[in-house]
């Protein structure tokens, strides 16, 4: 019998112990799944609410004048990309459609089809053309005249964006000093280094620059297009105005 009762006592012991075991298990399970159900919102965030949230954390001070800056300067990028593209011609086409009427109508023929085409390579050969009956010095003058005019007007606004690109950075640069001033200021005030007491300001000093650079990078992207888009137009103009210059020469002949 004394056998028996110890039997069932170490069985008894046993199953205890493993719905211990078993109900531990499920409570660090549960623990595990509620902390990872609590983490997952934190890992969701998306690049707009990471960036939202990193942009509240860096201040409206320094944030929104480095905001300002690539505003106004998209604003300006938009705006000449969409000019750029308006002015753009296809000079070959006009050039044939010029010597034709050249041929068939002379001079004023040929400058009716300069006034109904767009883009500065119209208008350069319709100062050409208005020149022609004197002689071709003359006209050459006046479309190289004009030709810088036209420069001009396709450049117009395109400093701004770079100012904004070396702007947006030179402002992060001054947001992270003047961060890290009152970093060191907190640090004085309290008498101690406690990397607690100046790593807020130390990080939201960072995001300033972060942001500038941010900034600065997508109006270079944008300025350079422009700026190769502008070349192929003066380069377009160039060889325009040569072609126009020879069909000149040959109808005077």
């Amino acid at each position: 019998m004394k056998r028996l009762f110890s039997i069932l006592a170490i069985v008894g012991c046993m199953a205890f112990g493993t719905a211990n075991v078993n109900a531990t298990t499920a409570s660090m399970a549960t623990t595990t799944t509620t902390v990872i159900q609590e983490e997952a919102p934190a890992e969701d965030l998306g690049f707009h609410q990471e960036l939202k949230k990193r942009f509240i954390e860096g201040g409206p001070g320094f944030m929104g004048i480095v905001l300002l800056c690539l505003i106004l300067g998209l604003a300006i990028a938009i705006e000449r990309i969409i000019f750029l593209n308006l002015s753009t011609t296809n000079s070959k086409k006009l050039i044939a459609n010029v010597e034709d009427a050249l041929a068939s109508g002379g001079v004023e023929a040929a400058k009716e089809v300069c006034r109904n085409t767009k883009g500065p390579v119209a208008s350069i050969f319709y100062q050409g053309l208005d020149r022609a009956d004197e002689d071709i010095d003359a006209a050459e003058k006046a479309v190289v005249a004009y030709g810088g005019v036209q420069m001009g007007q396709l450049e117009k606004n395109v400093s701004w964006i770079s100012l904004f690109i070396a702007l947006a950075p030179m402002l992060g640069f001054m947001g992270t000093v003047i961060g890290m001033i009152q970093a060191f200021d907190k640090i004085e005030a309290a008498g101690d280094m406690q990397p607690s007491l100046v790593a807020g300001g130390i990080k939201v000093a960072l995001l300033t620059t972060v942001f500038g650079l941010i900034v600065a990078i997508i109006l270079q992207i944008f300025y350079n297009y422009i700026i190769a888009k502008i070349d192929s137009i003066v380069n377009d103009m160039e060889d325009a105005s040569i072609s126009l210059m020879d069909l000149l020469v040959k109808h005077k002949k």
